[in-house]
């Protein structure tokens, strides 16, 4: 009865209890290693203090401001995978480089900045045991620069600022770009007792979950900060609008705050999904979030970037109590992994479309005999076919595998590998291909920083032991740095009627 009486106090675990991983594990997790070992030595040979190893032409190139993104994102994967020599490493590095101005003439962004570089010190203080001040410290050099992208009394902030006299750039930016900032600025502002960054993050994000929108929770992809409305009335859980979204549920798990608005805004969000987006393929039943354009008209279009939608909605699911949205996140992740298991090198593609019963509208031109040839056979088809070692696919994998404990998802995982392994080795280390269902495809000469970030840490996760790193006990930024999160409260959001979700 006690027992009965603390899960009720506590809320349900998200992760599945005595989840036990079988014995291969230990070799896929070991493969994830020497994928990350193989590629940090290649970087640390061609490209050490630049932002990205280009490996197949052994170069480098600095488009996140020449301060070292690979470093910086690799450091928590190097504490979760135990090593531990180049995490102490990439610090001394660290402890060096000026943050305060950037070492190329292009301008910062608000958003990359914060997920990579501020998200990656503060996760890798953490981890660490918060031994490594200096990790703050270099996240405050950024934040305090970064803090003049808020212009006046504006709510929103602009998208890029010139570090050099503290100019913003005057352009449109997206909810993705001014809402993804509340999980990093939260604890810098706990790490160095100045509230003014959570306060800046949680303005902007309660000005958008407060104005107007096309459909109900789900406002449009595009923001002029300079007035805080809307630029159209774009909405997708794609590019733009995506980690907008992630981030509802995630700060108030990861903060336990009373302020219900948050999970509620997201509750809305998946609710009018859930009514308004939801789409069956007529081949394979697949369950696809549709995106919704300016004219009001539903796009029939999928993206590996809106592929992290599974994850969050089991997140979310678990954390609600909402047993729908966690098997719709299931649904949303096998077809996301169909995408990944239908082509030639068993990697997805950039971007898909499919049809419905409403029809395949896109937006765009419509498939061709090859497509439709695929579509038939697949559920979907490719409208861009590029891969560029994105992670959300496999994300939603981990998470699946995680709150199920449905072995399906390892072999998933198992087969990624197998399939970076075979097709994405180049001259050094691994890089991404221009057409996912072509084996001998031509590469695409850049390794993102994400590639250690993300994917290598969702893979080693997912064969890893389950209690580290446990998704009851930490809450990931977008960019896949941890950060830890306390015990979790029975649920978030208000008390609601019913709803879509509900159903």
């Amino acid at each position: 009865m006690l027992a009965l009486v603390a899960a009720a106090i506590n809320g349900e675990q998200v992760q599945k209890q005595d989840l036990t991983l079988p014995a291969s594990a230990t070799t896929q997790r070991d493969a994830v290693v020497s994928l990350f070992v193989d590629s940090y030595e290649a970087y640390m040979d061609y490209a050490w203090g630049h932002d990205d190893l280009l490996p197949v032409s052994k170069s480098y190139t600095d488009g996140r401001n020449g301060w070292g993104a690979s470093i910086v994102d690799a450091m928590s994967t190097m504490w979760i995978m135990g090593l531990y020599d180049w995490f102490n490493q990439t610090v001394n590095h660290t402890t060096a480089v000026d943050f305060r101005k950037s070492q190329t003439d292009d301008t910062v962004s608000l958003f990359e900045t914060t997920i990579r570089y501020i998200g990656g010190f503060l996760s890798a203080y953490e981890l660490s045991g918060y031994q490594y001040d200096v990790l703050v410290d270099k996240a405050e050099q950024l934040a305090e620069q970064l803090a003049y992208t808020w212009v006046g009394d504006n709510a929103i902030p602009f998208g890029n600022i010139n570090f050099t006299g503290h100019k913003p750039t005057i352009a449109q930016t997206s909810i993705a770009g001014a809402g993804t900032l509340t999980l990093e600025w939260n604890r810098l502002s706990l790490y160095t007792n100045n509230e003014t960054y959570r306060q800046l993050a949680e303005k902007a994000a309660q000005h958008i979950i407060n104005m107007p929108s096309p459909l109900p929770g789900m406002p449009a992809q595009g923001l002029d900060p300079s007035t805080g409305n809307a630029v159209g009335g774009y909405v997708t859980w794609g590019s733009g609008s995506d980690s907008y979204f992630e981030y509802l549920i995630k700060y108030p798990r990861l903060t336990n705050t009373d302020d219900n608005s948050y999970a509620d805004a997201w509750l809305t969000a998946v609710d009018t999904s859930i009514r308004e987006l939801l789409r069956t393929s007529t081949v394979g039943d697949w369950l696809y979030l549709a995106d919704y354009d300016d004219n009001k008209m539903i796009r029939h279009v999928g993206s590996h970037l809106a592929c992290f939608h599974g994850g969050n909605w089991i997140l979310g699911g678990k954390l609600t109590n909402n047993d729908t949205l966690v098997n719709i996140g299931l649904e949303l992740t096998d077809a996301c992994w169909n995408t990944y298991a239908s082509t030639a090198t068993g990697l997805g593609p950039e971007g898909f479309a499919y049809a419905s019963s409403d029809g395949s509208y896109t937006g765009g031109p419509a498939p061709d005999a090859e497509q439709l040839q695929f579509y038939n056979k697949h559920g979907f088809y490719i409208t861009d076919s590029d891969y560029i070692l994105r992670p959300e696919v496999l994300e939603s994998n981990f998470y699946a595998w995680r709150v199920t404990g449905d072995t399906k998802y390892l072999d998933n995982a198992a087969s990624a590998i197998s399939s970076i392994q075979q097709y994405l080795s180049t001259t050094v280390a691994y890089t991404g291909i221009n057409d996912v269902n072509n084996v001998n495809s031509s590469k695409i000469d850049d390794m993102e920083s994400f590639w250690f970030a993300e994917v290598l840490k969702y893979l080693y996760l997912t064969f890893d032991d389950p209690e580290h790193i446990s998704l009851d006990d930490y809450v990931f930024n977008t960019e896949c740095h941890p950060f830890k999160a306390p015990t979790a409260k029975s649920t978030y959001g208000s008390p609601r009627p019913f709803s879509a979700a509900q159903a």
